[in-house]
């Protein structure tokens, strides 16, 4: 039987400030994107969301953005790619403090906002990211799109590459996501979302804004969970999936490293 990932960002509220329903999607994806306290994210926030992971069995990723709390990391930002590395490796060895605290480990990397977008097309950036991911350990898969600029660098450099797609989020004739000030950029209506996140899964293929099909292997699919409804939509997701006959569960399964490794490393289900 096929599988697919179904995977949100988590944990995106700030002290008082919440944002989502952590812990009721928790309860229907199969990893979690949690936010590592540049872009959005806390200490406390971080301990909790993975703390609910690992009781649920569900991957936890880090999702590194920019130093942006105020523009909740979607403007970009012309880093010094060593900065924007140790950045990221920052964020990183965050998240996997509070990972092993609950049991678990940080399994994968994804990118959040504007930085996800411009590492998908920008050399410098997306470097960057394969320069942390490498000076890790070079054995945490990274999450992005197939076809971008940061998953042919990570290849060539030997990291995992899990190709995600989004389930709400429209597309444009070159496979990247369109930009959330344009019209259409973000989907709600819930047959069409579910319609499209199958046709991806099964087909690897997505229909553009404009009729065009677009190419999308994808290993994982992103629902968004700041968006009105996420629950039920990503509910329907889960449920559109597996009636396609689909099993839905991580790409990666996470251990505790051996006292003392650094790094450690996920158990890798493809």
């Amino acid at each position: 039987m096929r599988s697919i990932d179904l995977n949100a960002d988590l944990g995106e509220g700030f002290g008082r400030w919440t944002l989502g329903a952590d812990e009721a999607l928790l309860d229907i994806v199969t990893s979690a994107n949690v936010a590592c306290g540049f872009h959005a994210g806390d200490p406390s926030t971080m301990h909790r969301i993975c703390a609910a992971a690992v009781e649920r069995s569900v991957a936890i990723g880090a999702q590194v953005g920019y130093r942006d709390l105020a523009g909740f990391g979607r403007r970009r930002i012309d880093y010094d790619p060593d900065d924007l590395r140790d950045d990221i490796l920052y964020q990183i060895g965050a998240l996997e403090a509070f990972s092993r605290v609950a049991g678990g480990r940080v399994g994968y990397v994804k990118p959040h906002g504007a930085l996800y977008n411009t590492a998908a097309v920008d050399d410098v950036q997306a470097g960057a990211v394969v320069a942390a991911l490498n000076a890790y350990g070079g054995n945490l898969p990274l999450l992005c799109q197939p076809g971008s600029v940061v998953a042919r660098l990570a290849t060539a450099a030997g990291l995992p590459v899990v190709a995600e797609g989004f389930a709400d989020r429209g597309y444009q004739a070159d496979g990247t996501l369109m930009p959330r000030s344009a019209a259409g950029a973000v989907l709600h209506e819930p047959d069409e979302v579910v319609a499209r996140t199958v046709r991806m899964a099964t087909d690897g293929e997505v229909e553009t804004g404009t009729g065009q099909v677009v190419a999308v292997p994808v290993a994982s699919i992103c629902v968004h969970g700041d968006t009105a409804g996420a629950v039920q939509l990503a509910a329907r997701v889960r449920a559109g999936l597996l009636a396609a006959g689909l099993l839905v569960e991580p790409f990666v399964r996470t251990r505790p490293s051996p006292a003392g490794s650094a790094g450690g490393g996920p158990d890798r289900r493809r």
